[in-house]
């Protein structure tokens, strides 16, 4: 079936090239990070993750919420996700990818990479977090290729598949759970230090995954053959909505307990973010933007009229994935070292090389996820004639 994304027409060769450009760029600049070392990023001794371990953590969201499209279709029979449960799983090969090289990057010396293999620490965990996410990766390989192949002979998936389609489901939730885990097993950091990291974490992915997903979705839909019924797009944009309400009602939890309360710990990095504190306000315009985006996609989603129209969905599920790639992403890392344990402030700000890398991460991901969807595309189309 990889003869498939060999084929193409101009619009699409011309995409694949942009992407390999921006590949390229960012892997000039991780050359020179391995040059000079983690020197050339924003990152320093109080503030020791920074926009690659940000990216990390909104991205196995992104690669959690395959899932939101799993569950319903293989244990619930929902049918009308029947045609869209690979691309899920697609996505979520692309995203996982993506997770771990940003991994790699943010390591410096990469080879230090195995040193989680061969000194195992089974009481950190960021040995749990390699297992899941490597584990994760494993399984969609398995199930949403051997589902498309299914399709492609014109067959249903082999029943050989069913148990790690099964064991998919809750591993897709383990692996967004262990990294809230990251964060909130430190007691140094107040604003990681909530038993609602997980649930936080977990809320968010499936609001901005599936947002991901169905812009994707529609985009292959405009370009190909592919259609998507109407029902299937109605049923993931009340996914979203319900996840979306419950990732804002979780984040006024924390402001109900950092500022009802009182306790400094807690109360200075929302300050920080959303006010500025000792007149550091680095992240308070985009912390602020990330909120009213998603205040704007939620009274989108909500009101009926504006979910089922095409146009305000898109806009809604753009402003969302925005907004939540702020929060999560470089929101949730700064306002979890601002202020230091010894009440200082030490400001972040990635560096240029930081972000060419970055870019070039996200670029691979694109790549990836545009081959596979266009392979899938393909055998749909195919089935189809």
């Amino acid at each position: 079936m990889f003869e498939k994304a060999l084929v193409g027409s101009r619009k699409y060769w011309l995409w694949v090239f942009f992407l390999l450009v921006l590949i390229g760029i960012g892997f000039l600049a991780f050359l020179a990070q391995l040059e000079y070392g983690l020197g050339i990023t924003g990152m320093s001794r109080d503030v020791s993750w920074g926009f690659y371990v940000a990216q990390f953590t909104f991205l196995v969201g992104v690669a959690a919420s395959g899932v939101m499209v799993v569950l319903p279709y293989y244990l619930h029979n929902h049918k009308v996700f029947g045609p869209v449960t690979v691309f899920g799983e697609f996505l979520a090969i692309a995203a996982v990818i993506m997770c771990l090289l940003f991994i790699i990057v943010d390591i410096g010396q990469t080879h230090r990479l195995f040193n989680v293999l061969l000194h195992p620490t089974p009481h950190s965990m960021l040995f749990y977090d390699m297992i899941v996410l490597n584990g994760y990766l494993a399984l969609n390989l398995i199930c949403g290729w051997a589902a498309l192949h299914g399709e492609y002979k014109g067959t249903k998936y082999p029943k050989w598949v069913v148990p790690f389609i099964y064991i998919s489901i809750p591993w897709a939730f383990s692996i967004h759970t262990v990294t809230a885990f990251l964060y909130a097993g430190l007691p140094g950091r107040h604003f990681w230090l909530t038993a609602i990291m997980a649930p936080r974490f977990l809320a968010s992915a499936f609001c901005s995954g599936p947002a991901f997903l169905l812009i994707a979705l529609l985009i292959a839909q405009k370009v190909s053959r592919l259609r998507i019924e109407p029902k299937a797009i109605d049923t993931l944009s009340k996914i979203i909505t319900y996840a979306l309400l419950a990732n804002i009602f979780f984040f006024g939890c924390e402001l109900f307990t950092a500022f009802y309360s009182q306790i400094p710990g807690h109360m200075y990095p929302v300050m920080y973010l959303f006010k500025g504190l000792h007149g550091h306000t680095e992240w308070v315009i985009f912390m602020w933007t990330a909120w009213i985006f998603m205040a704007l996609a939620a009274l989108l989603l909500v009101i009926p009229h504006t979910r089922r129209n095409l146009n305000t969905l898109v806009l809604a599920c753009v402003l969302l994935f925005i907004g939540a790639w702020i929060d999560k992403g470089i929101g949730l890392l700064t306002g979890g070292f601002t202020p230091t344990p010894f009440e200082t402030i030490t400001p972040y700000r990635p560096t240029v090389p930081e972000l060419l890398i970055s870019l070039g991460i996200w670029a691979t991901g694109f790549l990836i996820m545009t081959v596979l969807f266009k392979i899938a595309v393909a055998v749909k189309e195919a089935r189809a004639a």
